[in-house]
């Protein structure tokens, strides 16, 4: 399928999701992200959902990473020149909705790119072969090759893989690994 028809399709079985099973989904999510080989890394990305979008709840995964004591880093987007910049979040860190409804930190202390080692990352869809479709904006293909080669990218998914997305761009970072209720994918 073309990313165009996987954006529709599976904004579609998000939006039939009851708040219910988002959180049942998104902590069987984090129950698997507990499984992965990333837990002797440092410095994890992750995002903080839109929940008018219906994205995966990653608060269970905030606390698994917090639980073990790792440095949890946290985005800002602009628009204008479709990048992002990256804070450390901390107990005095202040979130704010943007215009798009993504929460973002205000400020704080900025932390590069090469010193991330494991990103959590959005999307909608992916294939058996590590592509994903997101939201189209590039944001985080442009974040995933500003990180160092050996980063860990992560997606979180409530559905299983699509057998091809058949238009990848030569842009499209791939993924390491997507984690859905059900499986842990290895690419």
């Amino acid at each position: 399928m073309l990313k165009k028809e996987l954006r529709a399709k599976y904004k579609a079985l998000r939006n039939q999701l009851s708040e219910n099973d988002l959180e049942e989904l998104s902590l069987a999510i984090a129950n698997k992200v507990l499984t992965l080989p990333i837990w002797e890394k440092t410095y994890f990305h992750i995002f903080l959902p839109i929940t008018e979008h219906k994205e995966v709840n990653t608060e269970f995964i905030l606390h698994l990473l917090s639980g073990k004591d790792k440095e949890i880093i946290i985005s800002k987007s602009d628009f204008e020149t479709r990048e992002m910049t990256h804070f450390l979040l901390t107990d005095n860190t202040k979130i704010k909705k943007n215009e798009y409804n993504i929460p973002e930190p205000i400020d704080g202390l900025e932390v590069p790119a090469d010193k991330i080692d494991v990103v959590f990352v959005p999307l909608l869809a992916f294939d058996k072969n590590g592509h994903r479709a997101g939201y189209g904006k590039g944001f985080y293909d442009k974040f995933l090759m500003e990180c160092k080669p050996e980063t860990i990218k992560i997606g979180l998914s409530f559905f299983e893989a699509e057998e091809n997305i058949e238009d990848i761009f030569v842009n499209d970072v791939k993924l390491d690994h997507c984690v859905t209720p059900n499986a842990v994918y290895r690419f």
